[in-house]
């Protein structure tokens, strides 16, 4: 049955595209639920059901737990320390999550992947800095080699047995990722000197490619062996890292900034320069028809820019162009040295301009944002939803969350028109939105980042919204538009990397940094999740209940105009 357009999308307005049904990417390589062959159709009951749904939110809280709604629940697959194999553990501060099963016919037996994003060196190493008055000095090489293994990224199988997803101990394919695995340069010039460079770090969010690899994203790689700066001379200088890694390897630090892919079962990864080098928050990447790749990226920092690289040969994530946006007049900018006489006269050729994309896009004319995180692609209209965490120097405290819609629905189009979908604040309901992700009937759950130091702190903005949250934007029935809170996160933490199952009936969710705020390791501030440790642990969990089920039941959509 179809059902009328003005209808049906309830709060994402028209459709950018003339599709009548989801998009082909989501079957091949979407970025927040698992690649998945075919959809249910959708049917009148169907949409009946969907309207007589209700959603109990909860109030904000300070609790240190992790609350959920009702008709949720949890447990946790696995958490900072856990042995994955013989010589490995899960690493710390996890952030993205994804999944990818083995068997497309058996949704409950996969490969996880997870970021660890960055490391407290208080817990990771016992380093503790605010004893000292110039504390990198008296960091020691083991403690950064701690600091170090617990970076990157972690896979591991994991398999769902009753209702509880568990990890497959001593898999041959749970193996780690860390600040000193090997990775090439997805590039025809060294950087550097090197093709192959040691390490990735800073990982936060990021992405499944069509051809079933993972993408993770070097967001703040400066914290770890620091950066290059240049004056009005356009002469060098390094700015040392928090971290002082650089003390004991030295490792430029333009080798780490990138998109990186990882192959799952052998856990080879390559990073991609074509791609930029900045904060990468995530990647978010189109098959279009003709099998060529458009990658969606943001620069998670204040007043910096958002990214698309339009691949010129199927598959690749080096042939081709990368853009950045005038979200101003509507425009995909091209950071092209051959065809751009301004990026000429400042580097010396296209390697330096990606290597300096930040410099390269302020030159030609580039939005200067606020802090844009992850990148959603609406499964239904194809619009691109953009996170704009905050920009506290320019009094934006809450953020909102961008909507483009390419030109007439083409995601290697090079004009769009942009439009702000919703401002966080109090009417809202929600402050520094951060990850999105939309499960299988089109519904945005939506995580939120407020840093720690600023949470529940009287006479702070954000005050009113207490500890960090989950939240879910209905598509359907009388909730439809509404910002609805459903899960709350224990003191200090973020919840991050939202990732739902193949079937819909389990949402991965990462618990990052409870306790962050930390001083002394005998009396956290937090204690989640409440192991016999009795410290807090960055873990990952799967939620499941009756809520996630009846919201992911509706797979496929038909509308008219």
């Amino acid at each position: 049955m179809k059902y009328n357009r003005r209808e049906f999308i309830s709060f994402m307005g028209k459709a950018g595209l003339g599709a009548a049904i989801m998009p082909q990417f989501l079957i091949s390589c979407g970025n927040t639920t698992t690649p998945n062959k075919g959809f249910n159709t959708f049917s009148e009951e169907r949409l009946n059901q969907l309207k007589k749904l209700v959603l109990k939110g909860l109030a904000p809280s300070d609790k240190d737990d992790l609350l959920l709604a009702n008709g949720l629940n949890y447990h946790t697959v696995i958490k900072w320390g856990d042995k994955i194999n013989n010589e490995d553990t899960f690493g710390f501060n996890n952030d993205f999550t994804c999944f990818i099963p083995l068997d497309e016919n058996n949704p409950k037996d996969g490969l996880l992947w997870v970021n660890h994003e960055y490391v407290n060196p208080l817990f990771v190493s016992g380093f503790k800095a605010d004893v000292y008055e110039n504390p990198l000095e008296h960091k020691t090489l083991e403690q950064v080699n701690k600091e170090m293994y617990n970076v990157g990224g972690s896979i591991v199988r994991i398999k769902e047995e009753n209702g509880v997803w568990k990890v497959v101990k001593n898999d041959p394919y749970n193996r780690r990722i860390t600040a000193k695995t090997p990775m090439k340069l997805n590039w025809d010039n060294p950087i550097k000197g090197a093709m192959t460079v040691i390490g990735t770090n800073s990982n936060c969010s990021g992405g499944i490619t069509p051809w079933k690899t993972f993408i993770t994203c070097e967001e703040n790689y400066d914290g770890c062996f620091g950066e290059t700066e240049y004056d009005e001379n356009n002469e060098p200088k390094h700015r040392p890292s928090w971290l002082g890694w650089e003390r004991f390897y030295n490792y430029p630090p333009e080798h780490y900034g990138w998109v990186v892919e990882v192959n799952p079962k052998d856990g080879t990864a390559q990073k991609h320069i074509a791609l930029g080098r900045f904060a990468h928050e995530c990647c978010t990447l189109y098959e279009l028809k003709d099998k060529r790749v458009v990658a969606y990226t943001g620069d998670d920092k204040n007043s910096e820019h958002l990214y698309k690289f339009i691949s010129s040969k199927p598959g690749s994530l080096k042939e081709g162009t990368l853009y950045v946006a005038d979200t101003i007049k509507g425009k995909w900018l091209a950071l092209d040295w051959e065809n751009q006489p301004v990026l000429k006269s400042k580097f010396k050729d296209q390697t330096e301009v990606l290597i300096r994309t930040r410099e390269a896009a302020k030159l030609i004319g580039a939005t200067a944002l606020n802090r844009p995180e992850d990148i959603e692609i609406d499964p239904i209209t194809g619009n691109i939803f953009v996170t704009l965490t905050n920009n506290k120097p320019k009094g934006d405290f809450h953020g909102s969350i961008l909507k483009i819609e390419e030109e007439n629905g083409a995601f290697d189009a090079l004009e769009f028109k942009a439009f702000t979908y919703k401002a966080g604040g109090e009417e809202s309901g929600f402050s520094c939105p951060d990850n999105l992700a939309f499960d299988l009937s089109g519904n945005l759950w939506i995580t939120s980042d407020m840093s720690g130091s600023s949470m529940n702190k009287e006479n702070k903005p954000y005050m009113p919204f207490k500890n960090n949250s989950l939240f879910v934007i209905p598509r359907y029935g009388k909730d439809a538009g509404k910002v609805i809170r459903v899960a709350s996160a224990p003191k200090d933490a973020e919840l991050t990397g939202p990732w739902f199952s193949p079937d819909g009936k389990t949402l991965f969710l990462s618990v990052q940094h409870p306790g962050e705020q930390t001083k002394d390791l005998n009396n956290p501030t937090s204690r989640w999740p409440f192991d016999e440790d009795n410290i807090p642990k960055p873990s990952v969990v799967a939620i499941t209940g009756g809520l996630i089920e009846k919201m992911n039941k509706l797979n496929k959509i038909e509308v008219s105009d």
